[in-house]
């Protein structure tokens, strides 16, 4: 298996990266139960419950941007293990709220490491594991976002069965202190990459460091970049956000019904993520990329459009996940493979967070014409949206398989000067 042919290093990295994903869903992903229990308590509107969801994956681009500059400079370990610290605290401190402004506070700050994780473990996995193995490990890595959210769902279960509605929200939020645990392993296991140690000295510094990624020779690539990660996670977060809320609301479904309907989506969302993983490096990053545009597509028109019953879209809960996150392995070794190192960081950070910034706009939206559309109109609109976008950048952007980890602007632009290969062409340069 080639996960017996990674050296101690790599494997170590792998999984402390796979940890911090798998609780960085769980914090992540609690809000989404607590949305109909907070439109009762404290009577706010689709739209408030929306911005409240909107607001973290705003600040997310913030978080992912200023961490992965940070990370260029001082290291992946270290920033990653203060970005795991930053969002454990501030959902713990969530569930401490009493009104929609003190959580909206709670979110952002949230918001700011979780952000910052993604942007620093990923690009630790890409620089850590070596380039025939690199779409696997990070998809597989990726994996870890079902198991995390597969772990909300089950809590949401057995607090909601439990405890009073009132005191279940809480505690949900309260266990997101968890993932603080998680920094005492990874500061005795995991060191900081080899690429990273060889080019540290050649991060730009003060303001030049910022704007870095803006330069005329990154500019495109970062635009494109941003694109691609925007249609992703604004298509993403329109079904993430509201599928509880559509469960219970449209469907009229139980807390034990939502639960169940949502461990078969993650369980194809945990498949969705292997398959990818192992497709990107057989077929490519950009293929991978468009069959799960066009999967997703299809199996959302189906599952929020035709009038089917329950049972039927408890089966169709599988193939949605598996086609909506199988989208997201390639994307960490992508954008990993198309900065160098000096910068890597920082344009991995700020295209992935921009883009879940920007996409964060969806689910709000879903939700402001949730009431005059119907909110399963409302997710499609959207999540159609956002593929088609998806797919616009995936045609202006190059093929990186079989690619040597460009270390210098020289090393990108020679790879980009005959990169232009058809879709799903793996060029082995």
């Amino acid at each position: 298996m080639w996960m017996q042919q990674m050296d101690r290093t790599e494997r170590r990295t792998m999984v402390g990266c796979f940890l911090g994903w798998t609780l960085d869903a769980l914090d992540g992903q609690v809000y989404s139960f607590v949305i109909p229990t907070l439109l009762v308590a404290w009577g706010i509107s689709l739209g408030q419950a929306g911005v409240l969801g909107t607001v973290t994956l705003i600040v997310s681009a913030f978080g992912g941007w200023i961490s992965g500059m940070l990370s260029d400079r001082y290291g992946r370990v270290r920033i990653l293990q203060v970005t795991v610290l930053w969002y454990a605290f501030f959902t713990f401190l969530s569930g401490f709220a009493q009104n929609f402004d003190q959580l909206f506070a709670c979110r952002a700050l949230q918001g700011f490491g979780f952000g910052g994780e993604w942007a620093t473990g990923a690009v630790l996995m890409g620089e850590t594991i070596r380039a025939q193995y690199r779409g696997r490990a990070v998809g597989f890595v990726q994996s870890g976002w079902a198991i995390g959210w597969g772990l909300a769902t089950l809590l949401f279960g057995v607090f909601f069965t439990l405890m009073p509605e009132a005191l279940a929200w809480r505690a949900l939020f309260w266990i997101g202190l968890l993932p603080a645990l998680l920094v005492f392993w990874l500061r005795g296991n995991v060191s900081e990459s080899a690429v990273f140690l060889r080019r540290k000295q050649a991060v730009p510094s003060g303001l030049g460091q910022v704007f870095e990624i803006f330069r005329p020779q990154h500019l495109a690539t970062t635009l494109k970049v941003t694109a691609l990660a925007t249609g992703i996670k604004g298509a993403t977060y329109s079904l993430l956000v509201w599928m509880p809320t559509y469960l219970k609301t449209v469907r009229h479904l139980s807390v034990i019904g939502t639960t169940g309907f949502t461990v078969v989506m993650i369980a194809g969302t945990f498949v969705g993520f292997i398959l990818g993983a192992y497709l990107s490096d057989a077929v490519g990053r950009r293929a991978t990329f468009f069959i799960s545009a066009v999967a997703s597509a299809a199996m959302l028109s189906i599952y929020m459009l035709l009038p089917l019953d329950n049972q039927t879209i408890l089966v169709l809960g599988f193939p949605l996940g598996l086609a909506s996150y199988m989208v997201f392995s390639p994307m960490g070794p992508y954008m990993t493979e198309l900065f160098p190192t000096h910068i890597r960081g920082a344009g991995q950070g700020f295209c992935y967070n921009a883009g879940a910034g920007i996409g964060a706009v969806f689910p709000g939206l879903v939700g402001l014409l949730s009431a005059e559309f119907g909110m399963g109109k409302a997710i499609t609109f959207f999540g159609l949206a956002g593929y088609g976008l998806m797919v616009l950048a995936i045609l202006m952007l190059p093929e990186t398989l079989g690619r040597p980890l460009p270390e210098t602007d020289e090393d990108v632009a020679a790879a980009n000067a005959g990169a232009d290969a058809p879709l799903g062409y793996a060029s082995k340069a």
